[in-house]
């Protein structure tokens, strides 16, 4: 038997909103059920997120049956925002390259431009099968993600949070740690693992599915971003830039394509194959 389990699940379905903590989750070859199948964009049609506007971490958004989703922020009251009809693709500029989606509802365009306070509109990814692959550097062919940021998961260890947190506080911004777990965005979160363990995993098995570790998950400013309060600091990245770069990236956390499908839950055991 392994010491490692499933910690926590996590499952954002707007990309760079909060999002939600669910006991189960099932596995699609682009990812967890749900997980960043939306995102904002804006007049020029390219994706927003909170690299742009830190205050989208106060917005959550949960997911409802059918594909909907229910969004809050503050200030704002509830809207639930249907999944669109079929209809004309939009093409969307994330990370310089172009996407193809659908465009929600106008009162969804609504409700964000009015939080956020600039024109945005949100869309949909609507065929995550066919819409957009995995970094061809790191993908078997034929692999697709959702409006992540390249790659379907991302896996994440208390053990290496803890030294992570260590280092800030021997660091030269103490007073900006502990960081939570928040910070990472992941979906997937390990107890039981030795710090740092997680970047030698080539091939893992959870619950029924299996994935194999693509790459190490390189960091940006949203890790700076308190998920609290929007506010930004220097921490992790200057702590990362210091004791975790592998090659160009700040490391943390290990990004992961599904290679065998299945349900994913808090408590399993995680399985290191290879």
């Amino acid at each position: 038997m392994s010491n490692l389990h499933v910690q926590a699940l996590h499952v954002h379905p707007v990309k760079s909103v909060a999002g939600t903590a669910p006991e189960e989750a099932a596995v699609e070859p682009w990812g967890l059920s749900g997980d960043r199948r939306w995102a904002l964009v804006d007049t020029g049609g390219t994706v927003i997120t909170q690299r742009r506007h830190p205050q989208l971490a106060l917005a959550a958004a949960r997911p409802m049956a059918g594909g909907r989703i229910a969004v809050t922020a503050p200030g704002m009251a509830e809207l639930v925002v249907e999944v669109p009809e079929p209809g004309p693709l939009e093409p969307v500029v994330l990370f310089g390259k172009k996407v193809e989606t659908v465009v929600a509802a106008g009162a969804a365009a609504d409700w964000f431009s009015a939080y956020l306070k600039e024109p945005v509109r949100l869309v949909h990814l609507d065929d995550p099968s066919v819409r957009r692959p995995v970094d061809p550097d790191y993908a078997l062919p034929g692999e697709t993600v959702s409006l992540a940021d390249g790659y379907p998961l991302l896996i994440t260890t208390l053990a290496s949070l803890d030294a992570l947190n260590s280092l800030i506080a021997q660091g030269d911004h103490p007073e900006e740690g502990p960081l939570p777990m928040d910070r990472f965005r992941p979906n997937v979160v390990v107890s039981g693992a030795e710090a740092w363990a997680e970047d030698d995993w080539r091939r893992i098995a959870i619950g029924d599915a299996v994935f194999r570790g693509a790459r190490e998950c390189g960091r940006c400013v949203v890790t700076t971003t308190d998920q609290a309060t929007a506010e930004r600091g220097r921490e992790p990245l200057k702590t990362l830039g210091k004791h975790r770069r592998i090659g160009k990236s700040l490391a943390f956390g290990r990004l992961l394509v599904p290679v065998r499908l299945g349900t994913v839950r808090v408590g399993d055991e995680v399985r290191v194959l290879e």
